[in-house]
């Protein structure tokens, strides 16, 4: 934040007030630094990062310079995404609540592409749309050109990423009279360069010196946990925690379709969002996400941009994120609005580069975490149960269940240990629950580490149980990796893709005289 105020930065009086209901006390650095260049028709690139106030930093001069007595379109705003171009249009929109008569249409794929032609022939002032879709609308002739003035392109580094060059190069084409052309931009890539140096005429770069880059709000944490157990450590962490709103950030949509199955699986209400999802697909799992009817969503960094929910109480980086940048646009949907929040990110010791990458660039260490246990999910549990208990006694009405409760104490039982013994058989179905619990899926050729209840006072070797395998479900004995036998138990690491086989096989049969429990260590 900055000491100056928005009126010092020659913002006309319908502006300041639409900003004032919006909340906005001082202008930010990039704010500052953009908006009187802006004004006086410079163009411009700024490089900024989400979380900066980038949007109102072109936003505001952009709703300013428009001429609402001219019912032609005078900027075209494109964002890589539907989900940011939706969420500009309501900035602008709000921005310019107090001028009358401003029309701000979005224009994307997935929506009915005649709603939008009628929504232009009516008049719109400022066109925000993705890329394909506003040439369309060019090409077909329903968006005219003739008055416009400016071109802004939005998060054009990730534009440029999903292979839009040609797209944005052929929508600075279309204009017949030099436009000022403004970009905002994450990164100074090649890409951005070579657009400035064609298009752009003797622009003016803003570089936002990158401070730390995270509210302080947010926890963050990176625990180290193999692939095959993180959906596990996700739902122990909801649990403990008692989170209602979680992000699950993948790096590949194959892998978000999978981690929802397997979260779906363990009972938690789940979705995934990914490119492969037509827009009504997306706006349905969006509104089921807002309206809470799913606790947990997962998805791709490009499937998420632009998603603004103030109460995900939760991040979790499944997958190390590929580049640091996305780091940062991951964790900042969460802790928003004042609210805390957390930021989980699963790693190996083999990601630690990685990770000091990330930490580098956000200036902050990640807190080493550990997975829950068990024992410690079922106490969270039970505290949960404890307040319970509390709600109900302070309702009363329980002389009903209380004359049960006095006819069974006698000189073997107090009613204190009945209580405990109701309370252990509440909590016995979810411990049981938990322990059967394995992940759904395993990667066919990863070697999955096996717990079995028996070792060397059973009398049990190698040998022993390498047959037993072989025998009870043909699994191969060839395949079977290290066998560590301890008094009590073993650990055998198998590949991932027979682990059901032997769970299956195993959990009704003996090594040794001794029945056989086995589960994933």
């Amino acid at each position: 934040m900055t000491n100056s105020n928005f009126s010092d930065l020659s913002i006309s009086e319908p502006i300041l007030q639409g900003l004032q209901d919006m909340g906005f006390e001082h202008p930010t650095s990039v704010q500052e630094q953009c908006i009187p260049t802006l004004l006086k028709q410079k163009d411009v690139v700024g490089q900024a990062q989400t979380g900066t106030g980038k949007t109102a930093a072109f936003g505001i001069p952009v709703v300013q310079q428009t001429d609402v007595s001219i019912s032609e379109v005078q900027t075209i705003i494109m964002c890589p995404t539907r989900e940011l171009a939706i969420q500009v249009t309501g900035e602008l929109i709000k921005i310019g609540k107090y001028l009358d008569g401003l029309q701000v249409i979005p224009v994307y794929g997935g929506q009915s592409i005649s709603r939008q032609i009628k929504a232009l022939k009516r008049g719109a002032h400022i066109v925000v749309g993705t890329p394909g879709r506003t040439i369309d609308h060019l090409r077909r002739g329903t968006m005219k050109l003739d008055h416009l003035q400016r071109v802004v392109f939005d998060e054009a580094d990730e534009m440029l990423n999903m292979g839009f060059r040609q797209d944005m190069e052929q929508i600075l084409s279309y204009a017949d009279n030099p436009v000022q052309t403004i970009m905002f931009s994450a990164t100074m890539s090649k890409g951005i360069q070579k657009i400035m140096k064609r298009y752009m005429n003797n622009p003016q770069t803003i570089a936002i010196e990158r401070k730390k880059m995270t509210a302080p709000n947010i926890e963050q944490y990176m625990v180290e946990v193999r692939d095959s157990v993180r959906t596990e450590a996700i739902c122990r962490f909801m649990d403990i925690n008692g989170f209602s709103l979680a992000l699950v950030f993948c790096n590949t949509k194959r892998k978000t379709e999978k981690v929802t199955r397997e979260l779906q699986s363990r009972g938690y209400s789940s979705d995934f969002i990914n490119g492969d999802l037509n827009q009504n697909q997306r706006d349905r799992v969006m509104a089921k996400f807002r309206s809470g009817a799913i606790d947990i969503l997962v998805g791709t960094d490009v499937a998420a941009r632009g998603l603004d929910i103030d109460d995900i109480e939760a991040v979790f980086n499944y997958d190390i994120p590929q580049d640091p940048e996305y780091y940062v646009h991951r964790i900042g949907r969460t802790g928003r609005a004042g609210r805390s929040g957390m930021a989980i990110t699963f790693t190996t010791k083999s990601k630690r580069k990685q990770l000091r990458a990330i930490e580098k660039q956000i200036k902050t260490q990640l807190n080493p975490l550990d997975m829950p246990s068990t024992a410690d999910v079922r106490l969270s549990r039970m505290d949960g149960m404890m307040e319970e208990v509390v709600e109900v006694l302070e309702k009363g009405s329980l002389r009903t269940y209380i004359e049960q409760i006095e006819g069974l104490g006698d000189d073997r039982f107090t009613t204190i240990e009945i209580a405990a013994a109701l309370l252990k058989m509440q909590t016995a179905g979810t411990e049981s629950e938990e322990q059967a619990q394995q992940p759904a899926n395993y990667d066919d050729t990863a070697m999955i580490k096996m717990y079995f209840n028996v070792g060397k006072k059973n009398n049990v070797y190698p040998g022993d149980i390498v047959g037993a395998i072989s025998g009870e479900t043909s699994v191969p004995g060839n395949v079977i990796g290290n066998i560590d036998i301890y008094p009590k138990h073993s650990f055998v690491d198998v590949p991932g893709k027979y682990v059901k086989q032997i769970i299956g096989g195993m959990n009704q049969n003996k090594v040794k005289g001794k029945k056989v429990h086995v589960k994933v260590a």
